[in-house]
């Protein structure tokens, strides 16, 4: 079974820095930061996580003097300061998003807290997505400088009775330690979960059910790595160190204030009868004008949108009964029709990229940046637990979950 700890978290001191908001503090993930939200979270205030999670690449950096260097700089001065101070005894951190979906609010709820490694597909901590090996490299130089986890993997966990649900809910009545709204208008809230029953529940019911990996894969793997490095350098232990364990956000598997969104494919190159090339699996319809692509295709399995520029697009239903040769939980899937029988086997397609919004996919094709844009539904939860317990992955970027979580509201520092 998994082994959900709590722990003495790395929060940012409140009263300390009392002139900052919770705002001016805390960053998106590292992944969807561009240069001009960096620059943006620089400006806010000189304790930014950003500093420490994502900082600035610099003219002259060179092995010794880096942005990983200078987050090692920032995370001990801070820690010096007590602009960060560590919880007087452990917890588990109730973590609340209140955000807005197609106008209806939601809220996700969740915590956070330490979870022991284990070997993906050797235990009851599962992946579901493939993932690239550059984002590792960063994470693991990033880890490796500060001994920390500086933002959380984001998983879910199943369970029926729903007991830790019910722990959230009655702590998250009482004021919290630390709230901020992000550039979405999300508004993200964190409490310290201290008593011993209230701990106690949590590591019960959740400690005793399967995790999926939902955002994070790339952490995931890079703590696996660390891990390996340390067992090497350290020898063995008769129990389990501090880099044994990952700081994962945890919400239940069947939370209404879970999203999935699609990242819709933006391809290079396209061959010039690649609607022909399609015909043989593929239900054709060109539509003109009209270009809410993702709502004309939404909610429907195996039905794809592709624009290739002007004033039409052309909606691609699947008249197939899935790939051949693929396992079951993969077969049917959307994104494993796209990636093995669009891209690989009717149009050679190997060189995408991924974009979420739609106006921006449409317009890189009319710049001619990109010879086409495929849109694709989101990914269902089911399904990713599916293909997860099956011990299979889907292609990089099947999914999307939502509201992003926010890094700097609680370190683990090892």
């Amino acid at each position: 079974m998994a082994e959900v700890i709590p722990f003495r978290g790395v929060l940012y001191n409140v009263p300390r820095i009392s002139r900052s908001s919770g705002e001016d503090l805390l960053a998106p993930p590292y992944d969807i930061i561009t240069p001009d939200c960096q620059e943006e979270l620089y400006r806010k205030s000189p304790y930014n996580i950003v500093r420490i999670d994502f900082g600035r690449q610099l003219p002259g950096d060179d092995a010794a003097a880096n942005r990983y260097s200078r987050a090692k700089e920032s995370l001990d001065s801070w820690l010096k300061d007590e602009v960060l101070i560590r919880s007087d005894r452990p917890c588990y951190y109730s973590y609340e998003i209140s955000y807005t979906m197609g106008n209806i609010e939601k809220v996700l709820r969740g915590f956070l807290g330490l979870v022991r490694l284990e070997e993906l597909g050797k235990g009851d901590i599962y992946p579901h997505e493939y993932t690239h090996s550059k984002p590792k490299k960063d994470r693991l130089s990033l880890m490796k400088i500060c001994n920390a986890n500086i933002s959380p993997i984001f998983s879910l966990y199943s369970g029926k009775e729903r007991r830790t649900s019910s722990v959230l809910s009655e702590v998250n009545r009482s004021k919290p330690y630390i709230e901020a709204r992000d550039r979405d208008g999300s508004v993200h809230r964190l409490w310290e979960i201290s008593g011993a029953d209230a701990l106690d529940t949590i590591r019960r019911e959740v400690g005793g059910s399967a995790i999926f990996i939902a955002d994070g894969h790339h952490r995931y793997e890079t703590a696996l790595e660390y891990q390996k490095e340390m067992r090497a350098k350290e020898g063995p232990s008769d129990g389990p160190r501090p880099y044994d364990y990952v700081l994962m956000f945890l919400a239940h598997i069947a939370d209404e204030g879970l999203t999935v969104l699609p990242t819709h494919r933006l391809a290079e190159s396209l061959p010039a009868d690649a609607l022909d090339l399609l015909a043989s699996d593929f239900r054709i319809e060109e539509i003109t004008g009209g270009f809410d692509i993702p709502g004309s295709i939404a909610g429907k399995r195996d039905v794809f949108g592709l624009y290739t520029g002007g004033q039409t697009w052309h909606r691609l239903t699947y008249t197939g009964e899935g790939i051949n040769g693929a396992p079951p939980a993969l077969r049917d899937l959307d994104v494993t029709v796209l990636h093995d029988l669009i891209f690989k086997q009717l149009l050679d397609i190997d060189r995408v990229s991924y974009e979420m919004d739609v106006s921006k996919c449409l317009q890189s094709v009319r710049d001619g940046r990109y010879a086409a844009a495929f849109f694709l539904n989101p990914t269902r939860v089911e399904d990713v637990e599916r293909v997860a317990l099956s011990s299979l992955r889907m292609p990089p970027k099947s999914t999307y979950f939502f509201p992003k979580l926010l890094t700097g509201l609680v370190l683990n520092i090892f």
